[in-house]
């Protein structure tokens, strides 16, 4: 069991940069991969950047690709998301999940067994 806690939203300026945090408690969180994944009212989920359990791999949606940035800290518990140059279209919901072992096809959703609650940052132009 995984619980996942996101924090770092709030409202910055089109070009800024801002770090989300991911936090886990539970056992063996390093043996999960981890996803970000963002959400507008009405949309689907949207995928964002993901990192295997090992570190040894990351993920992006085009749309983030040269922008944001996935790492962790197992020693910590933490994934974090660099996100920098922000746009207005950055903004919304965005969510960690967590993927037993996982390390391929981490932009599905469905893959991930455990999700946060979800924090809010908006990206004023």
């Amino acid at each position: 069991q995984v619980q996942l806690a996101e924090s770092g939203g709030e409202l910055v300026q089109a070009g800024d940069s801002l770090t989300l945090s991911c936090a886990a408690s539970g056992r063996h969180f390093s043996f999960y991969a981890t996803g970000w994944f963002r959400q507008a009212p009405g949309k689907e989920r949207e995928f964002v950047a993901a990192i295997s359990y090992s570190g040894s791999n990351t993920f992006y949606a085009d749309s983030v690709k040269g922008r944001f940035a996935i790492s962790r800290d197992n020693a910590k518990n933490r994934v974090y998301l660099q996100m920098n140059s922000l746009k207005p279209e950055d903004t919304d919901v965005y969510y960690c999940a967590a993927d037993y072992l996982g390390s391929s096809r981490l932009s599905e959703p469905q893959k991930y067994e455990y999700w946060g609650q979800g924090t809010q940052f908006t990206v004023s132009s």
